[in-house]
């Protein structure tokens, strides 16, 4: 089986269109339908998912995804965390709780919002073990070995995290990287990076600040996601140079 990461959903917080059908000024184009962030890494048989976002039972039916081992998650938000309910069906499959790692900050506020994913309530067995994970962690599934370096992130008033494996990178929700986390965003063959929209925001990265992060850690290639509704498809893939692409649901590539 090949090693495969795939970005499972690439919008923003309302996804587009929004509830209200609003689209902003995208085109009628399948790869501006787009459900919230969130990511899958499939390394041998060992199946990895980055957050639960509220769109995640679609997004695994979509991409056929049908086993999960283990989850990590960058940052408490909702649109991060909130399908996290619809793990139910891996605990029972697995007959193990599902591990999730995340910062400190990350896995308290999960536990305190999904308190019964962590410990039993009204006869419901937990499903998950939370890991606190501060540097460099494994997982682990028959022979295969998937080694994972956490990394500190701004994203307005909060740290997320970005993860760094096998030469990928990927940061969902930011918009500043800390000196120290610089480090790890070097040499790599793939940098997945938010892009929120074309102005300034408080906690996202625009489409000029993400160009300049990427100019700055030149990676083989380079993804925009946590797309909002004012950058069409059509519209980044022509005014993008060739080793940056416009994510779009169910785009994958093999390393």
């Amino acid at each position: 089986m090949k090693n495969k990461f795939t970005i499972l959903g690439c919008g923003s917080s309302l996804g587009s269109p929004w509830i209200t059908n609003y689209k902003g000024q995208l085109k009628n184009n399948p790869k501006n339908f787009r459900t919230r962030c969130c990511a899958h890494i499939q390394y041998g048989d060992l199946s990895v998912l980055i957050d639960t976002s509220p769109d995640i039972k679609s997004q695994f039916l979509k991409n056929k995804i049908k086993s999960l081992d283990a989850i990590i998650y960058t940052h408490e938000h909702a649109d991060q965390t909130s399908g996290i309910f619809e793990m139910r069906p891996f605990f029972w499959m697995n007959k193990n709780k599902i591990p999730v790692y995340g910062s400190k900050r990350t896995i308290k506020a999960l536990k305190s919002k999904y308190t019964f994913c962590f410990i039993p309530r009204h006869g419901y067995q937990p499903i998950m073990k939370a890991n606190i994970v501060n540097k460099k962690f494994k997982i682990v599934k028959n022979n295969k070995t998937l080694s994972i370096k956490p990394f500190d992130v701004v994203h307005g008033m909060i740290n997320a995290t970005g993860y760094l494996f096998e030469k990928i990178a990927y940061i969902s929700d930011c918009n500043k990287i800390p000196s120290e986390s610089f480090k790890n965003l070097y040499d790599l063959e793939y940098l997945v990076v938010d892009c929120l929209k074309k102005s300034k925001h408080p906690s996202h990265f625009n489409l000029n600040e993400a160009l300049e992060l990427i100019k700055l850690v030149k990676p083989t290639k380079a993804i925009l996601t946590n797309l909002h509704t004012d950058l069409d498809y059509n519209y980044l893939r022509k005014k993008l140079p060739k080793n940056i692409l416009p994510a779009y649901d169910g785009l994958s590539f093999n390393f």
